[in-house]
């Protein structure tokens, strides 16, 4: 007798023809054009494209801050359902911690705003601090960490509720090149840890197809999605990787859809 086939995973995010426009004076400017594509529960998705393609504005769609116009948006499933307000963690490109917060203190910002049990987040946040390699580090305030080192807390601060979804807008793009490379490789170390679903935003093409077990190609605003592709490079990743061929081939496989080769 035959096993039973086990159920196709469902996509933990369906987008299909998602359209989103703003009114700039007496004109539309058409922000988001056609956007479709699916995340899986527990994928890193890299979005790439050129700066002002509407990447950040369909990062605030996923996390229901912005509406959308046309099409369809689908986070979560019945039997999984899916609040924005709880199950969201968010990183930005500036850490934005509160200066006059320690370390710790800000990390369980969230955790306070949702009404959490403080006592479980605070051995939570000491945790996460922890993963993210800052141990030691809680009582210090954040002009006495370097940028990289603020963004690691960011970075704790978005999981200190546990959020089923975790987005990412650009979080390195300020950061030297050195702690940039640095800091993906302690994104994918986190990221396996932790086992979380990430939407990572950026233009960098090399850091999408480092960082992404799947890589969403943009076009020039509107946005609207070029290709859509898995990366099959194994795990660990090094960045010797970048060295390789097969590297090559994924990257410019995106210069080339932007129109760059």
């Amino acid at each position: 007798m035959n096993a039973t086939a086990p159920k196709p995973l469902e996509p933990f995010i369906h987008l299909d023809g998602v359209t989103k426009s703003y009114r700039a004076g007496r004109k539309q400017h058409l922000a988001i054009s056609d956007a479709s594509f699916d995340v899986m529960p527990g994928e890193l998705v890299a979005l790439v494209g050129p700066s002002g393609c509407g990447k950040s504005t369909l990062l605030k769609i996923l996390a229901g801050l912005h509406g959308h116009d046309e099409g369809t948006v689908k986070i979560g499933s019945p039997n999984h359902p899916f609040d924005p307000a709880r199950d969201v963690g968010m990183v930005f490109q500036a850490p934005l911690l509160l200066k006059w917060r320690r370390i710790l203190d800000n990390v369980l910002l969230p955790a306070e705003l949702l009404g959490l049990p403080m006592a479980a987040a605070r051995e939570r946040g000491r945790g996460l601090l922890s993963l993210v390699g800052l141990e030691g580090y809680e009582d210090k305030y954040p002009y006495e960490l370097s940028g990289g080192m603020q963004q690691r807390a960011a970075i704790a601060r978005a999981l200190i509720h546990d959020p089923k979804l975790v987005l990412m807008d650009e979080p390195f793009g300020a950061l030297d090149a050195l702690t940039r490379e640095k800091m993906n490789l302690e994104l994918l170390r986190i990221w396996k840890e932790s086992g979380k679903t990430i939407v990572f935003v950026t233009h960098g093409i090399s850091e999408a197809v480092f960082l992404g077990s799947r890589v969403v190609v943009f076009t020039a605003g509107p946005a609207r999605m070029a290709d859509n592709f898995m990366i099959e490079l194994p795990h660990p990743r090094t960045l010797d990787m970048k060295t390789q061929e097969t590297f090559g081939v994924y990257t410019r496989r995106v210069y080339k859809l932007l129109g760059m080769e």
